[in-house]
């Protein structure tokens, strides 16, 4: 089971073929793919049309789905983020945190575009889903 950003997604439902678009497609095909909470609201609030808009929640509402936050991930975000400022690396989207937080504690790979999820793997753990990201 992978977890996919919304960076994945949303070049998915563009229609761009990459190596990580690739891995989704082939995921969902496999039934291997999970949604966050959060990432779900990422996907759908960017969303204008109101028919694309039901058919992409039809969609992700068939994924395996996860609540990424909670009093204790709250802390355990805090505490990753504090780790990587003390190196020097500052994570501009909490959203991210979270994200990544969730993944390490729920031992779930992420595919991710966004490059603020490499510190992440670089040192804490966070497992890249396609290791060329």
């Amino acid at each position: 089971m992978i977890l996919v950003d919304t960076s994945v997604w949303i070049d998915y439902f563009k229609g761009v073929e990459n190596p990580h678009t690739d891995l989704l497609d082939t995921s969902i095909i496999q039934g291997s793919v999970a949604i966050g909470d959060l990432i779900f609201l990422e996907i759908l609030q960017g969303i204008r049309n109101d028919r694309q808009y039901r058919q992409t929640k039809q969609s992700l509402l068939s994924l395996n789905q996860y609540d990424m936050f909670g009093k204790d991930m709250a802390g355990k975000c805090v505490d990753n983020y504090r780790a990587l400022r003390k190196k020097g690396i500052t994570i501009r989207k909490t959203a991210d945190i979270i994200i990544a937080t969730f993944c390490i504690e729920n031992d779930f790979p992420l595919l991710f575009l966004d490059r603020d999820f490499i510190p992440f793997v670089d040192h804490l753990g966070l497992e890249a889903a396609l290791r060329e990201t």
